[in-house]
């Protein structure tokens, strides 16, 4: 029986994890700033995960095989769980993204080492505590969190490169809600001129794919993500089918487009997590199922003619 800790991350694929792992027969203990309710069965400490001395007196005494960060934004927060948790965890599992890539205009799927930790500039005195410029540097935090733990964690490191999430009907991120209300208001999605595509990963097979990384020894990081690129029209194809209408896009030189709409291609190639032994699924058996999930059973009521 392992002892594992989740840092926040307790809502749409992070419960998903949360109940893997206790499915999995593993202790686990959940850290948040009890803003949110925890799943039964888990041992729940509240902390700022911001405030160093917050987080070691909920920590106390414990201990972990495995920590699994699902909240660490910034070189500060990453600079902060080295401190604390060295010594007290054998591997440690960052939740990073496919924004640390936005520097990356390659027309081919990037691979890991497009972006090495190792050489990405650290600046813990940018103002990482203000929520706006935090949303507005997300990939940048990314990957200088990851930096910060690539050269000196103390731990074994994971850092997971999660393409960008689509299914669930607990979807908080209203992405594809967007997508619908269009469609069936007869509105125009605004998409760039050259629409790029992107790489995705059903939520609950990032989920299955944090588990799996939990109990194994890799270190480094890992592109998650499905096989098969997808753009807009691919998404949107998918919700006219369970809509009943069909979408309306508007071309656009600059300014601000609809979610999953990009100016340059989020595609990443995940052939070193098939190497370590995880076979992602292709986008096309997982996107209608998403799609339903998300829309909920309304989606094919065509309410909206």
């Amino acid at each position: 029986m392992r002892e594992i800790c989740v840092i926040g991350g307790n809502r749409y694929f992070g419960k998903r994890l949360i109940a893997r792992l206790l499915e999995s027969g593993d202790r686990v203990t959940v850290i948040n700033r009890g803003s949110s309710g925890t799943p039964e069965g888990v041992t729940h400490l509240v902390a700022d995960r911001d405030d160093e001395h917050s987080l070691r007196a909920a920590l106390g005494s414990r201990a972990f095989d495995v920590v699994i960060d699902q909240v660490c934004y910034t070189p500060r927060q990453a600079d902060i769980a080295r401190r604390v948790f060295a010594g007290r965890t054998g591997r440690y599992v960052m939740t990073s993204t496919v924004e640390v890539y936005e520097y990356e205009h390659s027309a081919t799927l990037v691979r890991e080492d497009a972006v090495d930790p190792l050489t990405v500039t650290v600046d813990v005195t940018a103002p990482w505590d203000d929520a706006n410029y935090r949303e507005e540097h997300y990939g940048e935090g990314k990957r200088q969190a990851e930096a910060v733990l690539a050269r000196d964690a103390g731990f074994p490191y994971v850092s997971v490169r999660v393409a960008h999430v689509l299914g669930g009907a607990d979807d908080f991120t209203g992405r594809v809600d967007h997508y619908a209300s269009r469609i069936r208001a007869g509105e125009p999605i605004a998409v760039p001129a050259e629409n790029h595509p992107a790489t995705y990963v059903y939520v609950e097979e990032i989920a299955d794919f944090l588990a799996w990384t939990a109990g194994r020894e890799f270190t480094g990081p890992v592109n998650a993500n499905a096989y098969g690129l997808m753009t807009t029209d691919d998404i949107c194809a998918e919700i006219e089918r369970q809509v009943g209408r069909k979408a309306e896009f508007l071309p656009v030189e600059m300014g601000e487009v609809s979610p999953f709409s990009f100016f340059r291609s989020y595609g990443m190639d995940n052939s070193r997590a098939a190497e370590l032994g995880y076979a992602f699924r292709h986008s096309s058996q997982w996107l209608p199922k998403a799609i339903v999930e998300t829309l909920g059973s309304g989606a094919t009521g065509k309410e909206g003619k």
